[in-house]
């Protein structure tokens, strides 16, 4: 997607190095969004996704563009069989939380408008263990997760990711900003995982709306709808779908 990924051995980022090839424009963005909604619709239930943030106090302006951008990746899925999301978040002293599931995005910003982030520790071991605990119960096509800093064991998080894995629940992983140990940490998970890496920041809203309709996209419709549009695309986006093989 737009100024999104770049091979670096087996992991997925964004960079600006001199010397890159231009990546995917909006124009073909538009086109591969279209392109997947005139796939035929799925005649399953809805394909479930869990959307889930890092809700601590440093990560309250990217939690309000989260909050409004989240309808989009309803919105890029009507045609496809429908998308039902969970919203998981933690913050505070040892708060995690999570929502019903929600196939009305309206319902779901309504809920994400009245959480403030708070100042506390990542909780993301137990996000991941909270995956694998719904996947039991019913199949989570996919997850995401939007942070900034990673203070826990590095292994244990690792060994949860790889089992994420093999349940063939890739996880999406969007660091804002660069923390390096979080940076090295979130690219192996989402390796191990089957998933894709990628930073932003807080003034990259087009292209954090983008990552979230591709991975919505991808959870209702496979890599059918990425391998369309990598087709007719620059090969950086083939570099997705080649990711999630």
């Amino acid at each position: 997607m737009k100024d999104l990924f770049k091979r670096n051995g087996n992991q997925l980022s964004n960079s600006n190095t001199e010397g890159k090839p231009p990546v995917a424009s909006s124009r073909e963005v538009q086109a591969f969004l279209g392109k997947v909604a005139a796939l035929p619709k799925s005649t399953g239930s809805e394909a479930r996704l869990i959307f889930s943030l890092d809700a601590t106090a440093s990560r309250q302006s990217t939690w309000d563009q989260a909050s409004r951008l989240q309808k989009e990746m309803f919105v890029s899925t009507q045609l496809l069989g429908g998308l039902s999301v969970q919203l998981c978040y933690f913050h505070g002293l040892a708060s995690f939380h999570c929502t019903d599931w929600h196939t009305d995005p309206d319902r779901l910003l309504v809920h994400m408008s009245g959480i403030h982030c708070e100042a506390g520790l990542t909780q993301i071991g137990r996000l991941l263990k909270h995956v694998i605990d719904e996947n039991r119960r019913l199949k989570v096509k996919a997850l995401i997760f939007i942070g900034d800093a990673m203070e826990e064991n590095i292994d244990v998080l690792c060994h949860l990711a790889g089992q994420l894995g093999l349940l063939n629940v890739p996880m999406f992983i969007f660091q804002e900003q660069s923390e390096p140990v979080a940076r090295q940490t979130f690219q192996e998970m989402a390796r191990l995982s089957g998933g894709a890496f990628c930073q932003f920041d807080a003034s990259s809203a087009e292209q954090l709306k983008d990552l979230l309709r591709a991975v919505a996209i991808y959870a209702t419709g496979g890599l059918k709808a990425l391998e369309s549009f990598s087709k007719v695309s620059h090969k950086s986006v083939k570099l997705l779908g080649q990711q999630l093989k």
